[in-house]
């Protein structure tokens, strides 16, 4: 191990992702509207004004904070644009990144967390109506979109015993007539 000081884009990188995870964790904890940027900074120790310095503002570290994984790739035909949805269930039913718990939590309550829900949801519609063939592809997107997020809001932060006491496997069958449905408006 060497006693070379780190770089100094390295020290920034690694005091931004501390802000990030720091930022992830309040907003999931206790939403957007409850987590100060003191908090943020106490909790990532760095002062207040470093944070400021870093995100300008408490919506761009929510923003930044919230980003979540991309949305599923063009060109998958039926079959494969349901599997890969229900391949999701263990990260939407078991360990949700903090960014898409504090997503979710604040959506709801916040203007700001809403227009970065809808923004990113809008992404992942627009990804899967690629794949969709029809005139209502967008609507039977956004359906299949609003299932699966029902079936992570029921899961993580309502808690249902219906969604927690079952395994992923039988919710995915249950699921999979349905999904196949929306995506294929010909089986419909």
């Amino acid at each position: 191990m060497s006693d070379t000081p780190l770089p100094r884009a390295e020290r920034r990188r690694r005091t931004e992702r501390r802000i990030l995870d720091a930022a992830r964790a309040l907003f999931a904890e206790v939403g957007f509207e409850r987590t100060t940027i003191r908090a943020v900074a106490r909790t990532a120790e760095v002062d207040p004004a470093l944070v400021m310095q870093y995100f300008g503002s408490k919506q761009e570290l929510f923003r930044r904070a919230a980003q979540v994984a991309p949305p599923p790739e063009a060109g998958l035909d039926a079959d494969e644009l349901v599997e890969h949805l229900l391949g999701t269930l263990d990260r939407k039913i078991g360990d949700l990144p903090q960014g898409s718990l504090a997503m979710m939590r604040s959506m709801l309550t916040h203007p700001e967390a809403a227009a970065s829900a809808r923004e990113v949801l809008g992404r992942q519609i627009d990804r899967l109506a690629e794949s969709i063939p029809g005139e209502d592809a967008r609507l039977r997107a956004a359906l299949m979109t609003v299932i699966m997020l029902g079936v992570t809001v029921g899961h993580q932060l309502l808690e249902l015993d219906e969604l927690r006491a079952v395994p992923q496997e039988e919710i995915a069958r249950l699921l999979r007539p349905s999904l196949r449905a929306l995506a294929s408006p010909e089986a419909s």
